[in-house]
């Protein structure tokens, strides 16, 4: 659906603005009230428009960068737009969407990685450590598993949330796909406590370390060959 207008699309969605989303979304820091498989329908239907995309992100709204980061080609950002990108996504959703769907896709991602991992801004690192999560699970080669969990233990319990809760998920997926790290990874969530009292809904994992770990491999043993 190429020729489609900003002007258009910020009126659609406008249009699917729903306060009762909107309130909810407002308690976990973020703001806007779209409905999220409403927004996908229309990044489908709009397609990859990467020209598109920059003027929506260019918006400053939450809704028009989300489907922003929906309908770009992640691949085509540079290095510094990704970067500016990041310290002006200002909610949790667009820098989650963005860090998720873009960085990763990104040419760049590994260079942002450890860039941000040193940042000063706590919320930048916070996108350096959901990068080195995705490291750890799928490339772990090269990282050095045992300095990330010593600058876990040091540094998780007084991190701020957005901070603490990559680092919690970094330490988690340590323990769930590298075995060797597991009794340590174990060890730290049980000392440290962190998000031990968070309020889990039924039929959800815990984000609580050691009892996400546990649960995550218990279900991949049962699903493994001969289990």
């Amino acid at each position: 659906m190429s020729g489609t207008t900003v002007a258009e699309v910020t009126a659609e969605l406008a249009a699917l603005e729903d306060r009762g989303i909107r309130r909810v979304n407002e308690r976990h820091g973020d703001d806007h009230g779209v409905n999220l498989t409403a927004l996908r329908a229309l990044a489908k239907r709009l397609g990859k428009q990467q020209d598109l995309a920059r003027q929506l992100w260019g918006t400053g709204d939450s809704a028009a960068r989300l489907l922003a980061l929906l309908v770009c080609r992640p691949r085509e950002f540079t290095r510094d737009e990704l970067d500016a990108m990041l310290r002006a996504a200002r909610t949790p959703k667009v820098q989650d969407w963005l860090v998720g769907y873009v960085v990763k896709k990104s040419p760049h991602a590994e260079e942002l990685r450890l860039a941000w991992l040193t940042d000063p801004d706590p919320v930048v690192e916070s996108a350096g450590w959901a990068l080195t999560v995705d490291r750890v699970a799928r490339k772990p080669a090269g990282l050095d598993l045992p300095g990330l969990l010593d600058v876990i233990e040091a540094r998780m319990q007084q991190a701020p949330d957005r901070l603490q809760w990559a680092m919690n998920h970094c330490l988690a997926q340590i323990g769930i796909s590298h075995a060797g790290h597991r009794d340590r990874a174990l060890d730290i969530g049980e000392r440290l406590e962190v998000l031990k009292e968070y309020p889990t809904p039924r039929g959800c994992t815990s984000p609580y370390a050691p009892v996400w770990i546990t649960e995550m491999v218990r279900r991949e043993q049962q699903g493994a060959p001969g289990a």
